[in-house]
């Protein structure tokens, strides 16, 4: 019997992202993959697990045979938006147990570059198959669903559309400080509301981009740690839940399942929200960020519409900063986004982020992070607490 390990994230990396017309999502996860490799300083052989979703007939076999990697334990766990933080609790899980001793997680889409170029059309559906039978012909698209979660918390709390625009301006403010953010341009709460309307209540800026990009993330164990090039940043605890398909199923609108993802989370690193110094939320919609704010314990139910206003979320000056780097919102958005999530948290702890770097009282560099994905219409959630090595 192995003795469980530490795990730590020793290498993060995005591939070039934004607008790219010459890559395919292939070459996207080799790019953010190689990166990632050399961040962390270690050789590619030590690798012996890995995890991808979302491309191949056969993901993650297809990927990895294009990496060149022959692994010993693989994840495919694909659950919308927040299989990042899923599988790479699964990877600390296994890396702990002695089932692997580094696994790489990667992920690459050119979800917009296939659209300018007629490869695909936008998603307004998952299909109408299994229980999306019953919604999808009636024009249930994947943004009516969050618009109509955002539009009961409206009701059954007085959340202001003012107050969802703030996550918006927000976002934008944290982008400006991102050199590598799609759109850094300063919007107000005015700008948000005069955009064309999307889904009733959300407006355009309410809205993720849509880009091009790919990300990887590097998990080892504790005695590889030694031999890295950079900190480690330790995974402490995760936590992960599926809610519903149907939103019939769906026992409250107003609550997501951040609400057991976190709980479990926080519970197994052995923290407090109130501990963490930036957090950073999957935000393909302004009320997914208000929400899971809620749902971590960052506020009480109902309260979010309060607690974003006022910068809070703001890099500079926020009580709490979210999606320090501008987030799907504004920076990027591939599709799948939370591996950039944990990306942006890795890099936060080890203060590498420059203009935007998380400072806490004094000046001192942050010590708790938590990264929490959100996938499909609320349907799941995987939330992982990273501290700074």
């Amino acid at each position: 019997m192995v003795a469980r390990r530490k795990v730590a994230v020793v290498g993060v990396a995005l591939s070039d992202c934004g607008r790219v017309d010459d890559a395919t999502p292939y070459a996207l996860h080799a790019q953010a993959a190689r990166r990632a490799l050399a961040d962390a300083g270690l050789d590619r052989s030590l690798v012996d697990g890995f995890a991808s979703a979302g491309l191949g007939t056969l993901a993650p076999v297809e990927v990895a045979e294009y990496l060149g990697l022959r692994p010993t334990w693989v994840d495919s766990t694909s659950v919308g938006g927040s299989t990042w933080e899923v599988m790479a609790a699964h990877a600390a899980d296994a890396i702990a147990a002695g089932h692997a001793r580094v696994v790489l997680l990667a992920y690459g889409s050119t979800a917009r570059a296939d659209i300018r170029a007629g490869r695909r059309t936008g998603t307004l559906s998952f299909g109408a198959r299994g229980p999306l039978q019953f919604e999808a012909p009636y024009g249930h698209t994947l943004i009516a669903k969050y618009a109509m979660a955002a539009r009961r918390h409206m009701i059954e709390y007085g959340t202001t559309i003012e107050q969802l625009a703030e996550v918006a301006v927000q976002a934008r403010a944290n982008a400006a400080l991102n050199p590598e953010a799609m759109f850094r341009t300063p919007v107000t709460v005015d700008d948000v509301l005069a955009g064309p309307m999307i889904a009733d209540p959300f407006t355009k800026l309410h809205c993720c981009l849509r880009s091009d990009g790919g990300a990887a993330v590097l998990l080892a164990a504790e005695e590889y740690v030694r031999d890295c090039r950079t900190s480690p940043v330790w995974v402490l605890g995760s936590g992960e839940s599926v809610s519903h398909a149907a939103m019939s199923e769906w026992p409250d609108f107003t609550v997501s399942p951040a609400a057991v993802s976190g709980r479990l989370a926080f519970a197994r690193a052995g923290v407090r929200p109130s501990e963490v110094d930036f957090a950073e939320i999957y935000d393909a919609f302004t009320y997914m960020t208000l929400v899971t704010l809620e749902d971590l314990g960052f506020c009480g139910k109902g309260e979010g519409g309060a607690f974003v206003e006022k910068g809070r979320l703001r890099v500079e000056g926020g009580a709490l900063p979210v999606n320090t780097d501008g987030g799907g919102l504004s920076a990027q958005h591939p599709g799948m986004r939370g591996l950039f999530l944990l990306v942006e948290a890795v890099r936060q702890l080890r203060g590498e982020c420059g203009e935007r770097q998380v400072r806490r009282r004094g000046g001192a560099l942050p010590r708790l992070a938590v990264a929490s994905g959100t996938g499909g219409w609320f349907c799941s959630s995987g939330t992982v607490v990273l501290a700074a090595g």
